[in-house]
Formats: C-alpha cells, sequence, structure tokens
C-alpha cells in the first residue's frame, strides 16, 4: 500500500523538514509545493510583473506568461537534498530569500496561480507513494489523502527557525524582519479568498514549538506505520 501523505500547515513550521524525512524513510516521493509557488513568485519578480515599488501584480502580464513556466524538482547528487528547477534553472537559494517570501503569499492568493499549481501537483501524486506539504494539501489537492498533518508552532518559534536558516544562507536580514513577514504571511495565508489556509477535519494536529526534528519525525512515522500496520 502506498499512501498519499498530505502536510500543512503555517509559514515556516517545520512542513518540509518533516515531509523530507518521511519521504526519505518511506522511500517515497516528495513534493515541495510552496517551492513551487516560490518559483512563481521569482518569475515574476524577474520579468517585470511585480512592481517592488508600487506594490503591484501585473496579473494580466503573468496569466499571459503562465504556461512558460516549466517547475521541476532534483536530487542534488552531493547531499541527497531536492532542489528545485525554474525552467530548467536551479533557483532553490533564490526562492528561500525575502524578496521572494514578501510576495509568495499574495502570488499563492491569485486563483489562476493556484489552479495551474494543483493541476500540476495532483498530477505529480495521484499514484501514491508521495509526501506532499504546503497550504492546502489535505483540503484542496488530496482530500482523500490517507493521512493529513496540520503543523503549527508559535509564531517567535518559527521566526527564530526562519532566521537562523536565513542567516546559514548567507541572508543579511534582522529577526524582527522575519518574524514581521511571517505574522503578515499568517495573516494572508488564512484571509484569501482562494483556498485560504484551514486545517482539515480529518488532520492530525501537531505543534512542534518545544519537538526537535528526531521527535516529531518519530511521532509522524509513529502514525504511518499505525496506518499500514507495521
Amino acid at each position: 500500500m502506498s499512501l498519499i501523505i498530505a502536510i500543512d500547515g503555517y509559514s515556516s513550521s517545520g512542513k518540509s523538514t518533516l515531509a523530507k524525512d518521511l519521504a526519505k524513510e518511506l522511500s517515497y516521493k516528495y513534493i515541495d509545493t510552496g517551492a513551487m509557488y516560490r518559483a512563481v513568485t521569482l518569475f515574476a519578480l524577474k520579468n517585470d510583473i511585480i512592481d517592488t515599488e508600487q506594490e503591484v501584480i501585473n496579473g494580466a502580464r503573468l496569466i499571459k506568461f503562465l504556461d512558460d513556466i516549466r517547475i521541476s524538482f532534483q536530487r542534488n547528487s552531493g547531499n541527497g537534498e531536492q532542489e528545485v528547477l525554474l525552467n530548467g534553472q536551479h533557483v532553490e537559494e533564490e526562492i528561500r530569500g525575502m524578496e521572494v517570501s514578501s510576495w509568495v503569499s499574495q502570488i499563492s492568493a491569485l486563483g489562476f496561480v493556484r489552479k495551474k499549481m494543483v493541476e500540476l501537483q495532483q498530477d505529480m501524486g495521484h499514484e501514491g507513494g508521495i509526501v506532499m506539504d504546503g497550504r492546502d494539501i489535505g483540503t484542496v489537492v488530496f482530500p482523500d489523502a490517507e493521512l493529513k498533518i496540520f503543523m503549527n508552532a508559535n509564531a517567535a518559534a518559527r521566526a527564530q527557525r526562519r532566521y537562523e536558516e536565513l542567516q546559514k544562507q548567507g541572508h543579511e536580514v534582522s529577526y524582527q524582519a522575519v518574524e514581521k513577514n511571517i505574522r503578515e504571511r499568517d495573516n494572508m495565508d488564512e484571509n484569501r479568498s482562494e483556498s485560504p489556509l484551514r486545517r482539515a477535519e480529518d488532520a492530525v494536529d501537531l505543534d512542534n514549538s518545544q519537538m526537535t526534528r528526531e521527535q516529531q519525525f518519530e511521532w509522524a512515522l509513529a502514525l504511518v506505520q499505525k496506518i499500514l500496520g507495521t
């Protein structure tokens, strides 16, 4: 039996970390849907679709170019980590920067963008044997997933994790700016009209504010083993 595992939750709550760990343990395919929206955002920033000075997104221009945006995933042969490619170019580090983070929730809120991404995500995972994380996996993309996990942590804990991640990547940013961005994204994710962040009724809650990576992995793996009867 090959499961579809849907992991939803708030920004910087550790969704990708848990999803990667489970996928590796189970030899499943891992899809980072947040990275897909980040890739679209990066494309928009680089192609004069987002006017950062006027703080405006040219939706008509983005629709025109949407079919030209090709997103794929490739495993790094050196460290084994999955990386995002945008039109054949490695963009893993670029999409994690603060500029993309500042615009990704607005891009994600656009109905035509979500429709396109959901179609791609469903195509990637329809056969099962997949771990997918995002904001609407258990509610929209795979409402019939065998296991749904909804993740959260307090804003301070999430901001600290994100700040440390950015520091390691060489980004110059203050903790205050990171926390402000996270709180703004929470608000936009919860209140957007298209597929807002919601907990699926049959999801299992995980608040990992005080948990280590190993503890949350063991917790989630126990859920998988219970479903599989192993």
